[in-house]
């Protein structure tokens, strides 16, 4: 009888437990832009914290265009809305969600130190951080190695060597019946991805950086004309005209296809090209962007995604553990293995593992060493505005409804105007 009561109790102690864990187990509302399969490698990331702390991932998708997806972010916190408890937010959003995220600092004390400083420092807005790292990204060419072996050609170095490869390529290729073929594809709608492309042509080509360091707005001069000017000779001859409306998944898309010899795409792309069920596994690698020539280096757009908590969210304990997990070295190790995403935790780049399986992550030390930020940090709050003037005077001249003269004249007016007295 003794035994009985005793067992009753413990019995009754252990759904107590139970009971409190699913109690208290929260679900995190986690809102994220997806390209390729990243959705579900997300999914596979959380299921050790969800089996570690009981608590369950719930993501939110939104459109791979990270212009559409600022634009809904801004509007949700502008309203305080409970219902999305963490944000993925783009490297050069800090400065302009700072006031709606909390402070990360005392949650991640103990880890910051594992992650690239300058990566930390740019999640940092007065004092506080505001997003812990997940992972970064600095785009690269990728090229057809078996192509450009057929046809006796090297990686290019400059633009106008990449012209004229591609041509050499798909005229080739279209002769031997491919009538689908082009040499080079890139992100050409109008939204920040073309920011980004077309800074990097600007900046490889000795043309600044829209706008500098200190403010000062650059992008009107001789060799920010002759980058995009290059540029637009590029549709219609070696790019097809449709590149106008392609984003990140469009041009993987064609190149994947195997209707390429070159694209400019981050590494997301490189994984994906390698998959079982791709028909260019295993026939293309990757390089350096090309320069201008002369003594101009590549240049490649510093991207990468963080983790932040709305100031709003409902379950903030949660939404913390979540984001530290996510973040830690095991989970970027996972999720460079799986997706080949660039790791912000320095150590990873000489994990063996990660060599083995993604070799292409130690080499693209070489890509990241040429990355050029946007000009977010000098800008500030009005850097959407900056990008959103840039991208479309760059789409004008690249669908021929302006030269670019004329487009960075009335651009660099537009942006004194932004600009007032002071960023």
């Amino acid at each position: 009888m003794v035994n009985g009561k005793k067992s009753a109790r413990i019995l009754s102690a252990v759904i107590a437990v139970l009971f409190s864990s699913v109690v208290n187990a929260a679900q995190v509302n986690f809102v994220s832009g997806a390209t390729g399969n990243d959705l579900e490698i997300f999914k596979q990331l959380a299921k050790p914290w969800e089996e570690e702390t009981g608590n369950t991932l719930n993501i939110v998708p939104m459109p791979s265009s990270t212009t559409d997806q600022f634009a809904q972010y801004r509007l949700w916190l502008a309203a305080g809305n409970e219902d999305i408890d963490v944000y993925m937010t783009d490297v050069i959003w800090a400065p302009q969600l700072a006031g709606q995220l909390e402070d990360l600092t005392d949650a991640a004390r103990d880890v910051v130190a594992d992650h690239f400083p300058s990566i930390i420092e740019s999640q940092t807005v007065d004092g506080k951080l505001v997003a812990m790292p997940f992972f970064t990204d600095a785009p690269a060419l990728y090229y057809r190695k078996d192509l450009l072996e057929k046809y006796g050609v090297e990686p290019p170095k400059t633009w106008e060597a990449l012209a004229a490869t591609a041509k050499k390529v798909q005229d080739g290729e279209r002769e031997a019946g491919n009538k689908d073929f082009w040499g080079f594809v890139f992100q050409g709608n109008a939204y920040e991805g073309l920011t980004c492309d077309a800074l990097e042509w600007v900046k490889s080509s000795g043309g600044g950086q829209i706008v500098e360091a200190d403010g000062t707005i650059s992008i009107n001069n001789e060799n920010a004309i002759k980058a995009l000017e290059t540029a637009r000779g590029w549709i219609s001859n070696i790019t097809p005209e449709g590149v106008l409306s392609y984003t990140e998944e469009e041009s993987r898309g064609l190149w994947q296809t195997g209707n390429a010899a070159f694209m400019r795409n981050w590494p997301y792309a490189y994984s994906l090209g390698n998959g079982d069920d791709s028909p260019i596994k295993d026939k293309f690698d990757v390089t350096i962007l090309p320069s201008g020539g002369g003594d101009n280096k590549s240049a490649a757009t510093l991207g990468g995604w963080n983790l932040a908590v709305s100031r709003y969210a409902k379950n903030k304990d949660a939404a913390f553990s979540f984001v530290k997990f996510m973040s830690s070295r095991e989970t970027q190790k996972q999720s460079a293995l799986l997706g080949s995403k660039l790791p912000t935790v320095i150590a990873l780049y000489d994990d063996a593992d990660i060599a083995a399986k993604q070799p292409i992550i130690p080499r693209w030390k070489d890509v990241f060493l040429q990355a050029v930020p946007r000009p977010s940090a000098p800008t500030k709050g009005k850097y959407n505005e900056v990008s959103s003037k840039f991208w479309s005077a760059t789409h004008e001249v690249l669908s021929g409804e302006s030269t670019a003269p004329d487009a960075l004249e009335v651009l660099e007016a537009e942006l004194q105007d932004i600009k007032g007295d002071a960023w």
